[in-house]
C-alpha cells in the first residue's frame, strides 16, 4: 500500500511538470517570437495602433475616443495578458488619448510617452495625466530626433519639432513615428497635415514604409501626392468611424490608389487591422 502511494504521488507530480512544461512551450512558442506585427484597432472615429515586438514587448499608440478599446484590444491578448510596455499619446485631442482612461482600469504600463503639451484644457486630459501620475507611471517627453528602440527594432520620431510644438493647432504637435523592424517599415503619422508632411519631407530624404497609417482619418487635407509618392507604401491603413467631416475624403482615396497601387483598408469595413510578415510577404487580415 506505501509502494502505491508513493507511485501514485510520483505519476502526480510528473503530470504536474508536464503540464507546466506544455504551458511553458505553448507561451513562449505564441507570444515569444521572432517577428513583429501590428494592429489597427477598430476604435470608430479615432486612433489606435498596437505594435508587437518580438518577446511579447507591446507598444500602444492612442486608444481612441472611448472604452470599445477594451474590447477590441481583448480580441488581440489573452486575459491573462494585461500588461503594456509603452502607451505613447500622439497628441492631446479627444480621439487620441481618452481611450487610455479606460485602458489604465484594466491594464498596467511601464511608461508613458507625450509630446509635452501643457495648455490643455480639457478635463479627461487631466484626468489621464493624475491616474498615471497617481499609479507612478513615468512620463516621457519626446519629440522630433528621439527615439525608442529594442535590440534591432527602432521608433524614431520624426516630428513635431520646436516650431510645430508651439502651433496653437493640436494636430500640428502630433509625434510621427517611423517604426522599423527586420520584418517591415511603418509610418504612423497621427494628425498631421500637408504643411507637416512638407518639413517632413524637405529634412527626412527616405520615408519609404511597407506601411502607412494615413494621416488625420484620410482627410482631405492630409496626405499630399508627394508625401504618399515618398513614403509609396505596400499597405494603407485608414483609421475611421462614423463621422460628420466627410472622412476619408474620396479624392484621398483616389490620390492613395493612383500615387502610390497601395492596397488600402478601412477600420471601418474591415474592423481591426493585423499585419505581419508571413513567409517573404506582408498579410492583412481585418476582425470585427
Amino acid at each position: 500500500m506505501k509502494n502505491d502511494n508513493v507511485l501514485s504521488s510520483l505519476i502526480f507530480i510528473f503530470l504536474i511538470i508536464l503540464a507546466i512544461s506544455i504551458l511553458i512551450y505553448i507561451f513562449f512558442t505564441l507570444f515569444s517570437t521572432n517577428s513583429s506585427r501590428i494592429y489597427f484597432l477598430n476604435v470608430g472615429e479615432g486612433d489606435s495602433e498596437l505594435l508587437i515586438l518580438p518577446s511579447n514587448i507591446k507598444i500602444m499608440t492612442d486608444a481612441g475616443p472611448q472604452d470599445n478599446v477594451l474590447s477590441e484590444l481583448q480580441k488581440i491578448l489573452p486575459d491573462w495578458d494585461n500588461y503594456i510596455d509603452l502607451g505613447i499619446i500622439s497628441h492631446p485631442q479627444l480621439d487620441h488619448f481618452n481611450g487610455f482612461n479606460y485602458l489604465l482600469d484594466h491594464y498596467n504600463f511601464g511608461a508613458f510617452v507625450i509630446n509635452g503639451r501643457e495648455d490643455v484644457n480639457v478635463k479627461e486630459w487631466k484626468d489621464l495625466i493624475q491616474k498615471i501620475e497617481t499609479k507612478n507611471i513615468p512620463i516621457i517627453i519626446l519629440k522630433e530626433g528621439d527615439s525608442i528602440s529594442f535590440k534591432e527594432n527602432k521608433i524614431q520620431i520624426i516630428s513635431p519639432n520646436n516650431s510645430f510644438l508651439e502651433s496653437a493647432e493640436l494636430n500640428d504637435t502630433a509625434l510621427v513615428e517611423m517604426i522599423k523592424t527586420k520584418d517591415f517599415k511603418a509610418l504612423l503619422t497621427s494628425d498631421i497635415g500637408d504643411n507637416v508632411e512638407k518639413q517632413i519631407l524637405k529634412y527626412y530624404k527616405d520615408i519609404k514604409s511597407d506601411i502607412l497609417k494615413v494621416a488625420h482619418h484620410g482627410s482631405k487635407y492630409s496626405s499630399s501626392k508627394e508625401f504618399l509618392t515618398a513614403v509609396n507604401p505596400k499597405i494603407s491603413v485608414i483609421e475611421v468611424g462614423k463621422n460628420k467631416y466627410g472622412h476619408p475624403s474620396k479624392e484621398i482615396i483616389d490620390s492613395i490608389a493612383f500615387s502610390t497601387k497601395s492596397l488600402i483598408f478601412r477600420t471601418d469595413e474591415n474592423g481591426t487591422i493585423e499585419i505581419k510578415k508571413t513567409g517573404n510577404n506582408l498579410s492583412v487580415t481585418g476582425f470585427k
